[in-house]
């Protein structure tokens, strides 16, 4: 029985999203360098992945139009994944199947570094052919998101 390959997705060379990873996954994230594992999904990541040579923060999300990611677990998020891109490493994204709350987050990513809210959507649907941020509530919070984010000033959330 063969093994499955890991769904993960290069956004750029600082912003990776993936489906939820599971311990046999660790060696390819240790490969790739990921310096942040940001899970967004309601279960918290394997111990391997809450200890070095990984960092992680736990943002537990639900997928419903109802219960929308926050904006403060996406600046949160956003800000973790700063200060590990400033130290030249990369971030991982991740929600169950890579599509919805890790997107949004890698978005907001991308506004924070300076992408407009298309331009983030955009590339992220063309690196990651799976990944929906136009699904209504996905594209509310990254467009709400944007509105509030001013690289000058820290936004009240």
């Amino acid at each position: 029985m063969g093994s499955k390959k890991f769904d993960i997705s290069q956004i750029t060379d600082y912003l990776y999203i993936s489906v939820y990873p599971v311990s046999r996954n660790a060696a390819d994230l240790q490969t790739l360098g990921i310096g942040l594992i940001l899970n967004t999904y309601h279960f918290p990541l394997a111990p391997v992945f809450r200890r070095p040579p990984f960092h992680s923060l736990w943002l537990p999300s639900a997928d419903h139009p109802w219960f929308p990611m926050s904006l403060n677990k996406l600046q949160r998020g956003v800000e973790a994944a700063l200060e590990v891109i400033a130290l030249g490493k990369p971030v991982l994204s991740n929600c169950h199947a890579g599509r919805h709350r890790s997107v949004a987050l890698a978005c907001c990513i991308l506004i924070a570094r300076g992408y407009s809210a298309s331009e983030a959507m955009r590339l992220v649907k063309q690196k990651r052919p799976s990944a929906d941020p136009d699904i209504w509530y996905i594209k509310k919070r990254i467009l709400q998101y944007a509105t509030l984010y001013q690289p000058d000033t820290r936004p009240v959330l």
